[in-house]
């Protein structure tokens, strides 16, 4: 029997929720469904499926076995869609993970743009600021913005991103600009509270290649960074922001950014996805539709997105 054969039928199963229901869908009769799945089961030693006249559930080695059968159908299709109709029609579910104040900005406006190029993708966006485990939960590539921890992930630099002091026109014009780090402690700062991360306070650089941590302080302080950038936008003190966030108030002149001579240099946003000898079709173009897009002049200034052009790979 096609082993091949054996998969799709296991799959179509699992995911119609009966074997009658497969049967249907394929045009046969639901004993070679059955069949199908004994002769699975019998080449492999292992229950996958257990299976009573009204409902079928998956077993644990099932379960398992069905997130490795979905990946090898997957890749199978967009193997023989990437020597056919041009050589860039992906297929398949992507799924995707990005901070959430980020991908709210960043990522999410640009998932229906790279559908409408690749019609045959679904995509599933998680925007979490957890740390998602990709292998473990079956992601296929994370966006991820600062310093990475040393993994067996593979990750690509998007862009860079710095971290800016930012206040209104009208709190400095009240209240001074600050000339040195150290002169952060007489005014009203937008901190994140204790028990948010950033735990070693605002980086700055100075004196040479020497990177030094404030802990400035205010009478407002916050676990959301939405919030820090709205309260800085009120005018209620000075925030440390991310460009990516700031930036497009910074070129409309709601937000003037302070102590740049001492801005620490620039960490990465990045695309990380789990170690493959050869990565699915439809991550390698999200990927390099990312990298195009955050790529482009004007990007992360432009505070309305407009959709943009197609790019050209």
């Amino acid at each position: 029997m096609d082993r091949l054969k054996t998969l799709e039928t296991f799959v179509a199963v699992v995911a119609r929720g009966s074997l009658t229901a497969a049967a249907v869908a394929e045009g046969v009769a639901p004993a070679i469904i059955g069949r199908r799945l004994d002769a699975l089961e019998a080449r492999l030693g292992v229950k996958l499926l257990l299976r009573t006249t009204r409902r079928i559930s998956l077993t644990t080695e099932g379960t398992a076995f069905l997130e490795d059968c979905q990946r090898v159908l997957a890749d199978l299709a967009n193997a023989e869609a990437s020597v056919s109709a041009g050589g860039v029609q992906a297929s398949g579910h992507l799924r995707i993970t990005a901070p959430a104040g980020f991908g709210r900005r960043h990522v999410a406006p640009l998932v229906p743009w790279f559908r409408e190029q690749h019609p045959e993708v679904t995509v599933s966006l998680n925007l979490s600021d957890r740390v998602v485990d990709l292998g473990g939960e079956g992601v296929d590539c994370a966006v991820r913005v600062g310093d990475l921890p040393d993994s067996s992930l593979v990750s690509l630099r998007l862009a860079d991103n710095r971290r800016l002091c930012v206040a209104t026109p009208a709190f400095l014009k009240r209240h001074g600009t600050p000339q040195h780090p150290s002169d952060l402690a007489r005014f009203d700062c937008l901190a994140l509270s204790s028990d948010a991360s950033q735990t070693r306070g605002w980086a700055f650089q100075t004196g040479g290649q020497q990177v030094v941590y404030t802990k400035p302080g205010g009478p407002l302080d916050c676990s959301d960074g939405q919030v820090l950038h709205d309260w800085c936008l009120a005018g209620y003190g000075i925030a440390w922001r991310s460009t990516w966030e700031v930036e497009a108030e910074i070129a409309s002149g709601q937000l003037v950014s302070v102590l740049d001579a001492f801005a620490a240099p620039p960490n990465g946003i990045y695309a990380v996805f789990p170690q493959r000898k050869h990565l699915p079709l439809r991550v390698r173009l999200w990927i390099e539709f990312l990298k195009h897009h955050y790529g482009q002049p004007g990007f992360w200034t432009t505070s309305d997105m407009k959709k943009p052009g197609k790019p050209g790979f």
